[in-house]
């Protein structure tokens, strides 16, 4: 009896990674954004910067760092742990708590800028309203974000947005940053390899 030839397997399809942002774009996109917010802000008045962990955090401190450069101008930056207040807790494995920390000039009446990495569904920026209003009573809250994916889940926009990435649900967008990762870069990951 013949048996027929074995079929052969190819080698199951990697992802695609595509590079959005190299580094010196990443630089770029901080640096438009710290000039539309300083042109929407009337120079930084009354403004502070709150980074969302992990990634907000040093783009917050970025951000401020550019304002300075660009009109002397010294923003406040603090940091805004939100952990306690997501929505997927019971979901995910437990997460430390982060501290958060206001600048000494505090919240109250300012305009509070939440800074973050990547604008998803909205569910991170909605914690981070409920963390805020834990910590203080801001005069207007804003939205700045490196890069806006889409797929909203919840009616959250962004004032300042780095880079729009139109992007599938089966696709997933990564950001390193060389404070915590060692290299600046916005890689867009999902569907086979071609």
């Amino acid at each position: 009896m013949a048996y027929p030839p074995a079929a052969r397997s190819s080698p199951p399809r990697q992802p695609s990674v595509k590079v959005i942002l190299a580094s010196a774009d990443v630089q770029r996109v901080v640096d438009r954004i710290a000039h539309q917010i300083l042109e929407k802000t009337q120079g930084a008045a009354n403004t502070v910067l709150l980074g969302i962990p992990t990634r907000g955090t040093p783009l917050a401190r970025r951000l401020a760092d550019r304002i300075s450069t660009f009109e002397d101008v010294a923003v406040p930056v603090g940091v805004l742990d939100i952990t306690l207040y997501r929505d997927d807790l019971r979901r995910h494995a437990t997460r430390a708590v982060g501290p958060t920390e206001l600048p000494s000039s505090g919240i109250d009446g300012k305009r509070v800028i939440l800074v973050d990495d990547v604008l998803f569904s909205g569910r991170t920026v909605r914690a981070a309203l409920d963390a805020l209003n834990d910590v203080g009573r801001p005069a207007s809250v804003q939205l700045a974000v490196l890069v806006d994916r889409g797929h909203r889940e919840l009616p959250i926009r962004a004032d300042y947005v780095g880079k729009n990435i139109p992007t599938s649900l089966a696709e997933s967008v990564k950001v390193t940053l060389a404070e915590i990762d060692g290299v600046d870069e916005v890689k867009l990951y999902g569907g086979p390899a071609q």
